[in-house]
């Protein structure tokens, strides 16, 4: 009788029940959470394609939030108090409303764009700044939504920002030449992710990121410069990336002018083969070949042109070509000369 009596107090209490209300949608939501990874993660990895996977994850967090939100509006509206401001409460609850629809939205846009990009391989490289500017449109929308619903208008704040935004161009007007230009970087494609590059400067390195101000380029020692960039939109660049990853390789060398030519070359390129068909790196079905082009002081000079797969196989490929050439020079008796001078010694009075 007294522990009904009890619960019937407990029950008259709003203020308790809306506490226990709240208490009860965190519960919810960590049940959620629960049964999410515990259940419907397994079977969604057990389909055939992972855009189901990535939209679950996408969904996750925002549910267990707005399953929180829901509680606690509810559970506000049970406390006679706060019941009397429900018009400004609904107010704050619809901001929460539409910041949490445009969350969800983001999240899904952002696992759109990126199964969008990995099934076009042409745009599998896009920077990360598409992403950010998809999340700034997706949240410019949510306000928007904002101030219509509290008949705010919009063309008054428009003109008022434009006259404070040129103020603000000033005063930021190298972040918003570094934020444009990476925006023709994009849209130009003069480099993309993952391309090797060289610039003024003799910076060189591949493409790691674009970002809103800045691209960082990974050098071959391992070290990340950060070029801004108008400096990258306004200076030479050089993408040996682009139109193929292929390039050739030439190798400057001379022999001495005593030497049969038609045996240089024959036993030149027959070691350029065995590099080109051996040597990790080397376009396998290349043809390697020769070229003379200058009597030189001490030798007749030639190019021996060879095909790599990247930019930086360059460096194996050569390595072991000259260690190669000249064992084979050394054992046909091809010889190599080096500079050498004749001195005359006149009589000045003759």
């Amino acid at each position: 009788m007294v522990i009904t009596e009890l619960m019937n107090d407990l029950m008259k209490n709003k203020f308790l029940i809306a506490v226990l209300g709240i208490l009860l949608s965190f519960l919810m939501a960590k049940i959620l959470y629960f049964i999410v990874n515990k259940y419907v993660k397994s079977l969604a990895q057990k389909t055939k394609t992972d855009i189901d996977d990535k939209i679950l994850a996408a969904l996750e967090i925002p549910f267990v939030i707005g399953i929180v939100l829901i509680g606690i509006y509810f559970s506000l509206l049970q406390v006679d108090y706060i019941r009397q401001y429900t018009p400004p409460m609904n107010d704050i609850f619809f901001v929460f409303g539409v910041l949490w629809a445009a969350f969800v939205l983001y999240r899904l846009t952002k696992v759109g764009m990126q199964k969008w990009m990995a099934i076009n391989p042409q745009f599998q490289n896009m920077p990360r700044l598409v992403i950010k500017i998809a999340n700034i449109f997706v949240y410019f929308i949510g306000l928007i939504i904002i101030l219509k619903h509290f008949n705010v208008e919009i063309t008054p704040l428009v003109a008022t920002l434009g006259i404070g935004g040129i103020a603000i161009g000033f005063a930021l007007q190298d972040t918003l030449s570094n934020f444009f230009a990476g925006l023709h970087i994009i849209s130009d494609k003069p480099i993309n992710i993952g391309d090797f590059v060289e610039l003024e400067g003799n910076i060189s390195g591949y493409v790691e990121d674009i970002g809103w101000r800045s691209t960082r380029i990974r050098t071959l020692p391992n070290t990340l410069v950060i070029v801004p960039n108008s400096k990258i939109a306004s200076t030479t660049i050089t993408n040996d990336s682009l139109p193929v990853p292929e390039m050739s390789v030439v190798v400057q060398c001379g022999v001495a002018y005593t030497s049969d030519l038609e045996k240089v070359e024959k036993v030149t390129i027959e070691t350029a083969k065995k590099i080109q068909k051996n040597v990790q790196g080397a376009v396998r079905d290349f043809e390697p070949f020769i070229r003379y082009h200058t009597f030189g002081d001490s030798n007749i000079n030639f190019s021996i042109i060879l095909r790599v797969q990247t930019f930086v196989d360059k460096y194996l490929v050569t390595h072991e070509f000259i260690k190669a050439l000249k064992k084979s020079y050394d054992k046909e008796g091809i010889g190599i000369s080096w500079p050498v001078r004749k001195i005359y010694y006149g009589n000045a009075d003759s």
